[in-house]
């Protein structure tokens, strides 16, 4: 699983956060790990953590079966 694979997904997922002001920032990947940041709306938004589970990492897991979990830093 490489960077750069992440990264792509991400952009394929971001136009559906933008549209609900908020947006998505890759911080890093440890161990099949995905970190990220979820900024803008979504920074305090009650539903961010249903958005990064059901939305980021099962997308993320769909495209890239190496991912094990999505965890906002």
């Amino acid at each position: 699983m490489q960077l750069d694979e992440i990264k792509k997904v991400i952009d394929e997922i971001r136009p559906q956060l933008k549209a609900h002001g908020g947006d998505v920032e890759l911080v890093g990947i440890e161990d099949g790990i995905v970190k990220v940041n979820l900024t803008g709306a979504c920074a305090g938004c009650p539903m961010s953590q249903i958005t990064l589970q059901n939305g980021i990492e099962k997308y993320l897991k769909e495209k890239i079966p190496e991912v094990k979990k999505v965890e906002a830093v």
